[in-house]
């Protein structure tokens, strides 16, 4: 009964850990990209999703991102209005088309990865005393452990 009871708490403590990372992160992402002044997470993740995989449909965009085909069409519309995709037919399928990212849109791409780098080794270097670096250079390391 005692070994069931400590894997509870262990498991308990865990959830309260995971949920607590979670929040943390998810409000240094979004600090991190407003001071920036990169562009909304749907626009860059397309991007670095476009950068990555190469040319894709809306609609594999769509599924990999995990949203509406419709959303996905309204987040390319403007990123092809900006110069930062193109379109062009698709060999596989004559009624849809590929989209691509622009020599634009690896460059924006690249200078929003530059930005939020910044923004986050500013704060390192300001807040942080060399004993804490190294302590989140280790954590750095845990959470790579953990994907």
């Amino acid at each position: 009964m005692a070994s069931k009871d400590a894997r509870s708490a262990k498991h308990a403590d865990a959830l309260a850990l995971a949920e607590n990372l979670r929040v943390v992160v998810g409000r240094f992402v979004r600090r991190i990209k407003a001071e920036a002044k990169t562009p909304t997470t749907a626009q860059s993740e397309t991007l670095s999703l476009l950068d990555r995989e190469g040319p894709l449909s809306v609609a594999e965009l769509a599924d990999r991102r995990g949203v509406r085909h419709q959303s996905m069409r309204l987040v390319a519309g403007q990123l092809e209005a900006d110069g930062l995709i193109s379109k062009t037919p698709n060999p596989a399928d004559g009624r849809s088309q590929l989209l691509a990212i622009t020599d634009a849109g690896r460059f924006e791409l690249s200078r929003f990865r530059q930005a939020r780098a910044s923004q986050i080794a500013r704060l390192i270097e300001e807040r942080l005393s060399d004993e804490e670096k190294r302590t989140l250079e280790a954590a750095v390391r845990m959470i790579e452990r953990l994907c």
